[in-house]
């Protein structure tokens, strides 16, 4: 299979499918000396996984991941503290599937012959053949986006350390929109909603909290851990959420990462409804990064705008947009353009319908994506298809575990993809900037 690796200077392999063993990612580029830990990997990580509530597929994969390589074992000579740090080695991540009950197998085997409309059973099946890994999706699941998301945590935190912030929310979920928000605004609240998962979050609480796993641990210790959890993780009870409370306390909505409390309100009854009705719903996504240098990115094949519109390979992604995006078409130039001014000694603009990006490079302003998220294609409702192997005209009826909408997952895929874009063009962009500059200048 190819087409699994993202990047050129800081590099992304993954691997795994649904129903396999389990997924993991392959970083290249991770800077020596961090302190990376699997608690930290697992806290964004949980803000994806299913079996969280009514919104989500009751799978319940507790998404633990475990650091396999890229960091030290032990200090590596008296007098060095270097225990725990990246040493620059391809660091590599591996997230056990612990929710692979047999029932659940026996029901894909059941409908793997009749491929669900709208998702990739059939075009998957046309170019694997008899062998392609149906039971789950495989790697077409939403499940593979566990290993962007493990990435992207490395990637957001060198990004940070370099002043770029990157921040995603749901702005928009089964037709209601969300206000226009002033960023800072946007991340506190987005801040509290990590906070808040992370406290009614069971399997962190069991693991980390607890110190079950720790990073002192060596990899066949946490896997025994993680052979005892499995055994229970379908019996895993999560708390409910005081939606009331938490409102009261934080100003937010307990399960939708939307900054704006009273379009998410709206949203999740909208959503509940469409479930009820037996049907699925989508969205869109937004994804802020500030600090970005002016001038990042490279030309013609490799432009910044360019390689961000590869979240479209984020499973149910369906359109990104880069600033008005879509709106230019309806613009007249004068409309369009963003003006450039000087003012004590810095260069501003007087808008950001680009949304940070011209020619490809970085305009040095707010860097503005939007992911249009599809409904889900598992459905409660009877679907015309087809028989794989007779060719049979079939009406198919959804036995399958599934997700009402898959925007309240989406968001923090595409929060670490763009990091991962955004941080392979800084360092390239890094890289670029030392060539030009000459031994001795500064």
């Amino acid at each position: 299979m190819f087409g699994c690796s993202l990047g050129t200077l800081f590099k992304v392999t993954v691997a795994g499918g649904s129903y396999q063993e389990g997924m993991s990612t392959h970083i290249q580029g991770v800077p020596a000396g961090m302190l990376i830990t699997d608690e930290e990997i697992c806290r964004d990580l949980l803000l994806r996984k299913p079996g969280q509530d009514e919104l989500t597929s009751p799978r319940k994969e507790p998404d633990i991941p475990v650091i396999y390589s890229g960091i030290n074992a032990a200090d590596s000579m008296t007098g060095i503290k270097n225990k725990g740090l990246s040493n620059g080695t391809p660091l590599v991540i591996l997230i056990p599937n612990l929710d692979r009950q047999f029932k659940h197998i026996d029901q894909y085997q059941q409908t793997n012959r009749t491929p669900r409309p709208g998702h990739a059973s059939y075009a998957s099946f046309c170019k694997y053949g008899m062998a392609d890994d149906a039971i789950g999706a495989g790697i077409f699941s939403g499940r593979y986006t566990c290993t962007i998301v493990a990435a992207g945590t490395i990637a957001k935190r060198i990004l940070k350390e370099h002043g770029i912030e990157v921040t995603a929310y749901i702005k928009e979920a089964a037709g209601i929109k969300a206000r226009e928000m002033p960023v800072k605004e946007i991340r506190e609240k987005t801040s509290l909603f990590r906070k808040i998962r992370a406290e009614y979050d069971p399997v962190y609480q069991a693991i980390f909290a607890k110190k079950r796993i720790t990073p002192d641990m060596r990899f066949l210790e946490k896997m025994k851990i993680l052979d005892n959890f499995e055994r229970i993780v379908a019996e895993t009870e999560v708390p409910k959420l005081n939606m009331e409370a938490i409102r009261k306390e934080y100003g937010i909505h307990a399960k939708l990462n939307c900054p704006d409390a009273e379009a998410a309100d709206e949203m999740y009854k909208k959503i509940i409804a469409v479930k009820e009705d037996g049907d699925s719903s989508g969205g869109v996504v937004e994804v802020i990064a500030t600090g970005l240098p002016a001038g990042m990115g490279e030309p013609v094949f490799n432009k910044l705008d360019g390689e961000l519109g590869r979240g479209l390979s984020i499973g149910a992604v369906k359109a990104v947009e880069i600033g008005r995006g879509l709106e230019v078409k309806d613009l007249t130039g004068s409309e369009c353009n963003d003006e450039l001014f000087a003012k004590n000694g810095k260069v501003y603009f007087g808008s950001n319908n680009a949304g940070g990006v011209t020619g490809g490079l970085a305009t040095g302003q707010d860097l503005v994506v939007r992911l249009a998220v599809k409904p889900t294609p598992t459905i409660g409702k009877d679907q015309q298809t087809i028989d794989k192997l007779t060719l049979e005209n079939i009406t198919l009826s959804a036995v399958t575990r599934r997700d009402p909408t898959v925007v309240p997952r989406v968001w923090p895929v595409a929060e670490a993809f763009v990091s991962l874009v955004l941080l392979d063009h800084y360092v390239q962009h890094l890289a670029y900037q030392g060539l030009m500059t000459k031994k001795g200048e500064d």
